[in-house]
C-alpha cells in the first residue's frame, strides 16, 4: 500500500502579498481551478494501491486545511498538527510513526503541498517506476529532468546505467546532492547529463525511513517519537506534543537522511514540475496572452509585455511595462521587476520588523465557522462584514472592552444575547453591551451575512473570553 503524506507546513513569504503567514500559498488558488493543496490531492488519482492520505500542517492552518480537503472529498487518514515548524524531516518522521501504527510496512509518498505538476500522468508513472526500489529498502527521490541551467534549485547527481537514457525513468543510484549553483556551474551540470533538479518528493517505506533517521540524525527520531507518543486527539486532528516536538532539531529530509544514506536512489521524471518559489515562477507556469502577459482579475493593460498582473479587489491598470510583476490585494500592492522578485522577502522582513499585520493576515480572515472582513476602522470603532457558514456557530463569548451591533443582511441568525435567545432575519438587528455573554449561529442552508459595528476603548481580536466552542479553540 502507498500512503501519500502531504507536507503543508510552509508560510510562503516569497509570494507576498497574496501569501501570508496565516494564509500561505498552498491554500491559495494560483494555478488551476483548485488551491495548490487541492491540486496536490488531485494528482494522486491514478496511483495504484493508494491508501488514505495524511497531511502534516501548522496547527494555525488546521481548519482551512480540513475544509479544503473536505471540498475535494479527499480520503484522509489523518491531519497531523505541528505546534512549531521544524522543517520536513521531523514532520515526515511523525507521519511515518503514525503510519507504522496504522499501516505497518506501507510505503510513504511524501510530497509538498505547494508545487505545480502540469502532467500528473507522467508523475504517476514516475511513482510506479520507483515503487519496487522503495519496497526493497531504497529511499527514493524524484529528479526533474532540467531544461535550463536554473540557479534557484538544488541538484542531484545520479549514476549512469550503460546506454539506457535517463529519461526512461528507471531508478538510479544517487551519487551526491548539490546546493543551488551559480550560472556557470549550472550550465556544466546540464551539459553533463548526470544532474537533475531536486524536487523534494520522496518514496520510501515508513519503517526504512525511521531506521535511516535513527542512524543518521537520531535526535529527530527521538523527539518525533516522544511527540507522537504524547499526541492528543482534537476533533479530527492529531495534535503532536508541543514540548517534545519543539525539542527536535530543525532539518530537511535531504540533509538529515538523503545526503547521508547509502540507499538513496533517484527516479528522473519530466512532468512540468515547478516549486512556484517566486512570482516569476508563477508567470512561467501560467497561461499568457499574445503579449506574454499573465492577467488575473480585473486587469487592463496597454503596451505591456511579459508581465504578471494580478488584481484581487479592484481594477488594476498598467501602461508601458515590460517584465514586471504587479499584485494587488485589499490592503497592499506589490510592484517589482520580474528578475528581482526573490527580493520580496526583504519587504516582508521590513513589515515584520515594524510589527505590521500585512504579513500575517488578509483583510478577509477565515475561521472554522466562516470568515470576517474589516471594512472600516478608526479610533473607538470598527466595522466588519461577517459570513457564517450554514450550520456553523461562533463560540459562546464575551468582551471586556467593546460593545457590538449586529445587523443581518442575508440569511437568518440564532443569537444568544445575555439571557435572551432570539431569531433574527434580514434587516433586523441587536445590540450587545460589553461584558455580555453572547453567541451567533447560522441555522439555515445559505451563508449568514451580517454587518458588525464594534465600539469601545479597545478593539483587538484578543479581547475574547470563550466559554464554549465547538471547534476546540
Amino acid at each position: 500500500m502507498i500512503i501519500p503524506v502531504i507536507l503543508s507546513g510552509g508560510s510562503g513569504t516569497r509570494l507576498w502579498p497574496l501569501s501570508r503567514s496565516m494564509y500561505p500559498k498552498q491554500l491559495l488558488s494560483l494555478v488551476g481551478e483548485g488551491t495548490m493543496l487541492q491540486e496536490t490531492v488531485a494528482r494522486l488519482q491514478g496511483i495504484a494501491d493508494a491508501g488514505p492520505m495524511y497531511c502534516v500542517c501548522n496547527e494555525e492552518h488546521r481548519f482551512l486545511v480540513a475544509e479544503q480537503l473536505r471540498q475535494v472529498h479527499a480520503n484522509v487518514g489523518g491531519i497531523i498538527l505541528e505546534p512549531v515548524g521544524r522543517n520536513t524531516a521531523p514532520a515526515a518522521a511523525a507521519a511515518a510513526m503514525q503510519i507504522q501504527k496504522e499501516h505497518p510496512g506501507a510505503v510513504m509518498l511524501v510530497l509538498p503541498a505547494d508545487h505545480v505538476i502540469s502532467n500528473p500522468e507522467a508523475f504517476v508513472r514516475a511513482v510506479g517506476a520507483g515503487l519496487d526500489a522503495a519496497r526493497s529498502g531504497a529511499l527514493v527521490t524524484f529528479g526533474v529532468i532540467p531544461d535550463s541551467p536554473e540557479t534557484g534549485y538544488g541538484y542531484i547527481k545520479a549514476a549512469g546505467d550503460g546506454d539506457v537514457p535517463f529519461h526512461h525513468g528507471q531508478p538510479r543510484k544517487v551519487l551526491e546532492f548539490r546546493e543551488k549553483p551559480d550560472r556557470e556551474t549550472a550550465e556544466e551540470y546540464i551539459s553533463s547529463g548526470d544532474y537533475f533538479w531536486n524536487s523534494g518528493i520522496f518514496l520510501f517505506r515508513a519503517d526504512h525511513y525511521l531506521e535511516e533517521l535513527a542512524r543518521h540524525d537520531p535526535e529527530i527520531g527521538i523527539a518525533a517519537e516522544a511527540a507522537v507518543g504524547g499526541a492528543t486527539r482534537d476533533l479530527d486532528f492529531l495534535r503532536l506534543d508541543e514540548e517534545a516536538f519543539t525539542a527536535s532539531p530543525s532539518n530537511s529530509i535531504d540533509y538529515a537522511v538523503m545526503e547521508k544514506t547509502c540507499n538513496a536512489m533517484v527516479v528522473p521524471f519530466d512532468a512540468g514540475w515547478n516549486d512556484v518559489g517566486a512570482w516569476s515562477a508563477l508567470w512561467e507556469v501560467s497561461p499568457r496572452d499574445e503579449a506574454g502577459n499573465v492577467k488575473k482579475g480585473d486587469v487592463l493593460a496597454y503596451d505591456v509585455h511579459d508581465s504578471y498582473l494580478h488584481a484581487s479587489s479592484r481594477l488594476v491598470a498598467a501602461v508601458g511595462l515590460d517584465d514586471c510583476v504587479v499584485v494587488e490585494t485589499a490592503d497592499a500592492v506589490l510592484v517589482a521587476a520580474k528578475d528581482r522578485v526573490q527580493d520580496v522577502k526583504a519587504i516582508v522582513e521590513q513589515l515584520k520588523a515594524a510589527g505590521r499585520p500585512e504579513t500575517l493576515l488578509h483583510q478577509r480572515v477565515f475561521r472554522p465557522w466562516g470568515s470576517y472582513e474589516t471594512i472600516e476602522e478608526a479610533e473607538r470603532y470598527k466595522v466588519k462584514r461577517i459570513v457564517v457558514n450554514p450550520g456553523a456557530a461562533l463560540s459562546l463569548q464575551k468582551h471586556y472592552h467593546r460593545a457590538e451591533h449586529w445587523i443581518v443582511v442575508r440569511g437568518s441568525a440564532v443569537i444568544r444575547n445575555g439571557n435572551d435567545d432570539m431569531l433574527l432575519s434580514e434587516d433586523q438587528s441587536t445590540y450587545i453591551p460589553h461584558g455580555t455573554l453572547h453567541r451567533l449561529e447560522n441555522p439555515g442552508k445559505i451563508p449568514l451575512e451580517l454587518i458588525e459595528v464594534q465600539t469601545g476603548s479597545y478593539l483587538g481580536e484578543d479581547d475574547i473570553v470563550r466559554y464554549d466552542d465547538r471547534y476546540g479553540r
